[in-house]
């Protein structure tokens, strides 16, 4: 061997031996992480449950319909000389909407007013007769026939001024109804009845559609069976009603934005649809603004009752086990972590509405899990759970401090 080859020999040698003594003195695996001292307890945030009322809430598919709808036909024949409204105009009941040639109206109430004075004139001379032979028959001037004749007379005068009086009346109707008035308050549709246009007296063809848009209805469709689970769940106290008040409703649009006013349950039809298994209930909205238009589709989320003594478990805290029941991480009265098997039934926002295997005041961790285990020592450090789900970066060091999961 060659002194270059024994020099190359003894540096590979030292080398090894150096790597050699750092393994021996690295840190066995297994051993504590950063940030934790050997056997020490594991840092984790946590949240204070506390129990509370949560909301019940039900999400229906919905469409939009106007709360009154009147359909414009004219109760009179005749040309259209006026159109006094624009389409989209709001009116109020009673506004002049289409005016019609009144001509042929105006003739007829000029000849009732005429037969009504006729039959009037008939009066007098009638009841005048009726009297003179009344005193005639008294005295024998006059036979009873005579009379009797004189009151026939009389009384067919009366029933042709009724007659008269009741023609005019007729004649006065068609002249009024040659103004086509608004029978609802709303917003005029599509105007199809145009300057000039012939129309005839009830035809199939509305002249334009009122639509009264504030407030409007929302038709929502709820399944028998959600029905049937709501009422034993009242009956049975697991849900708390609304002492009388009418359920509240709130509406996400097409494009998903939340509206922004609150409307009430105002009907429920009593007959189960036997294709659909379904029935409908119809809410009322305020639609001040006209944001919401018949026809549109909406989810409704219905707010039937509370439910009592629940907590709000976040989601982030828990998992589910083998024979996938929900789990959660709390710290026990002895400073350890105790996974416990939780019921759930519903969801809400970001968290589990649970009503056993949770107590008032219990600390469940939220932060840190990766690292815990059950019966392990731990650390508890109050955490602050914003309206995402998500733990603050920087959450106060006191565990009073932490705060509890509160419903929307």
């Amino acid at each position: 061997m060659t002194c270059l080859a024994q020099l190359r020999l003894v540096a590979l040698t030292a080398t090894s031996l150096f790597c050699l003594t750092g393994l021996a003195t690295a840190q066995p695996m297994g051993g504590p992480g950063p940030g934790m001292g050997p056997g020490g307890p594991t840092d984790v945030g946590v949240v204070t449950l506390t129990a509370q009322a949560v909301p019940v809430t039900s999400t229906l598919p919905g469409r939009v319909v106007a709360s009154a709808t009147a359909e414009i036909r004219p109760q009179a024949s005749g040309i259209i000389t006026a159109v006094n409204v624009k389409e989209g105009q709001e009116v109020k009941a009673g506004d002049v909407l289409f005016s019609i040639d009144p001509a042929t109206y105006e003739a007829e109430v000029a000849v009732a007013e005429a037969n009504v004075a006729s039959a009037q004139s008939q009066l007098p001379a009638a009841e005048a007769t009726v009297t003179r032979y009344t005193t005639l028959v008294a005295s024998g001037g006059i036979a009873q026939t005579e009379l009797d004749t004189a009151q026939a007379t009389l009384a067919q005068a009366q029933a042709s001024l009724v007659s008269a009086q009741a023609s005019l009346r007729v004649a006065q109707l068609s002249l009024d109804r040659a103004n086509v008035t608004a029978p609802i308050d709303g917003t005029v549709g599509v105007i199809s009845g145009q300057l000039g246009a012939l129309v005839t007296a009830n035809q199939t063809d509305a002249l334009t559609i009122i639509r009264q848009l504030d407030p409007v209805d929302i038709e929502l469709a709820e399944s028998s069976a959600n029905l049937l689970s709501l009422r034993k769940a009242l009956t049975s106290g697991e849900l708390e009603g609304r002492n009388g008040e009418a359920p509240t409703i709130s509406l996400t649009l097409e494009d998903g934005s939340t509206y922004d006013q609150t409307g009430t349950i105002s009907a429920a039809d009593v007959v189960i649809s036997e294709t659909t298994g379904s029935f409908t209930i119809r809410a009322s909205m305020p639609n001040p603004d006209r944001t919401l238009l018949p026809g549109m589709f909406v989810r409704a989320t219905v707010s039937v009752g509370n439910q009592p003594n629940a907590f709000l478990v976040p989601q982030r805290a828990v998992t589910f086990n083998d024979d996938g029941n929900p789990t959660a991480y709390f710290v026990g009265a002895d400073g350890k972590a105790e996974q416990r098997v939780l019921t759930a039934n519903r969801e809400v926002d970001n968290a589990w509405v649970v009503t056993s295997g949770v107590a008032d005041g219990d600390q469940l961790i939220v932060d840190g899990l990766q690292k815990v285990m059950n019966g392990g020592d731990v650390n508890a450090i109050a955490a602050v759970i914003d309206a995402d789900g998500v733990v603050q970066q920087d959450p106060p060091r006191n565990v009073a401090d932490a705060t509890p999961m509160v419903a929307q």
